[in-house]
């Protein structure tokens, strides 16, 4: 599955940078495989130019059959022990269609639904809100504000992702106290800073002048990998060198060693919403949302489909015990020498990810600018 977990991870950096075009000081989070996932939902229906375009963002047709069956495979719900982490990841296309819909649903198993946007616009957007309020726990309200999806809506696509896990080794909350977080060279303020001191996957990215450091979750299923600038200015240098390839270096078995760290991280919460129509017209995806250009013939051969809104939103929260998160959507590596152990300080902007080990998939991506 390496190339289907690529093509998320790719997909995912590239949206970012997109994104980030416009917000350089500015908090990120969003969910590349929730949104892939929700693509490749349209891709099955999509056709000729539209289906090209749509493979070069996300995945590629060749892999939606093996993708679908890697969601499903490896998307659960899991207990370890007294511990907990939970992942769902459920997507919906709401469509105007239904022999599409049934076609979806008996191939693929499939949650898609049909609404009547013409007429009952409002009491379609109520439907879909609900629906991603009620999976991810409460925590992605509103996804759609009154306005977004108009009468002329044909495809509406939503996705959402909901995880929770305790850390593997829990912050005590004793530990836990003000401390100062620098924004930019001009700018702070006072944040709740955990701290603990235990044995964890850290390396230095000379070449980068980053740290990285991994901090695993409850039966180390899951990480969260932070990619953190030695410098406060140096967010910026680390994001344009940031590929796939290099990003799968950095946390390789091979550069990171573990050590005892004393470990210094916020405590925040995050919540952000995305319309990704534009963002991913930008990467590529520019026909199927024109009505003139689109081919969605795998939908409907006798209709004029063409996708409407992709809008995503995400949740996430860090604290002592662990994280929660929901979405509706060559450098050396040298490992520093310390005199007396590492030392990760994350009192200044930086990036992180949330990582499935099994299949090396990014399943949330954020920055932290200021928590």
């Amino acid at each position: 599955m390496g190339s289907i977990s690529q093509a998320i991870t790719e997909m995912g950096l590239d949206l970012y940078n997109e994104l980030n075009k416009n917000s350089a000081n500015k908090n990120i989070f969003f969910s590349p495989m929730s949104i892939s996932a929700g693509l490749v939902m349209v891709l099955l229906g999509a056709r000729g130019n539209t289906a090209n375009q749509m493979q070069m963002v996300s995945v590629n047709k060749t892999h939606v059959h093996a993708f679908i069956f890697y969601i499903c495979s490896n998307v659960t719900i899991s207990t370890t022990g007294s511990d907990l982490w939970i992942l769902t990841l459920i997507n919906y296309l709401y469509i105007t269609v239904q022999q599409y819909l049934e076609c979806t649903k008996e191939l693929y198993g499939a949650m898609l639904q049909t609404v009547d946007f013409g007429s009952a616009t409002e009491a379609a957007r109520q439907t879909i809100n609900s629906w991603v309020e009620s999976k991810t726990q409460g925590k992605i309200r509103e996804l759609f504000v009154p306005g977004v999806i108009d009468s002329t809506a044909v495809l509406v696509l939503v996705n959402a992702i909901y995880f929770k896990a305790n850390w593997e080794y829990k912050f005590e909350e004793k530990h836990t106290m003000p401390r100062v977080f620098r924004i930019n060279q001009n700018e702070s303020k006072s944040v709740q800073m955990m701290y603990q001191k235990d044995r964890f996957k850290i390396a230095h990215i000379q070449e980068m002048n980053a740290q990285i450091l991994m901090l695993p979750y409850a039966g180390k299923s899951l990480n969260m990998i932070i990619l953190l600038p030695d410098d406060i200015t140096g967010l910026e240098q680390v994001e344009r060198a940031m590929t796939y390839e290099k990003l799968t270096h950095w946390t390789s078995l091979e550069s990171m060693r573990e050590r005892e760290v004393e470990v210094y991280l916020p405590r925040f919460k995050l919540e952000d919403t995305f319309e990704l129509n534009l963002p991913l017209k930008e990467m590529g995806m520019i026909d199927v949302f024109k009505q003139s250009k689109a081919d969605l013939s795998g939908m409907a051969p006798s209709r004029r489909l063409f996708l409407s809104k992709v809008v995503h939103k995400a949740y996430v929260e860090v604290n002592e015990e662990g994280t929660l998160a929901a979405a509706a959507t060559g450098s050396v590596v040298v490992n520093r020498s310390y005199p007396s152990g590492a030392l990760f300080m994350a009192d200044h902007p930086f990036l992180f990810f949330i990582q499935h080990n099994p299949t090396n998939t990014i399943l949330f991506l954020g920055k932290l600018c200021s928590p």
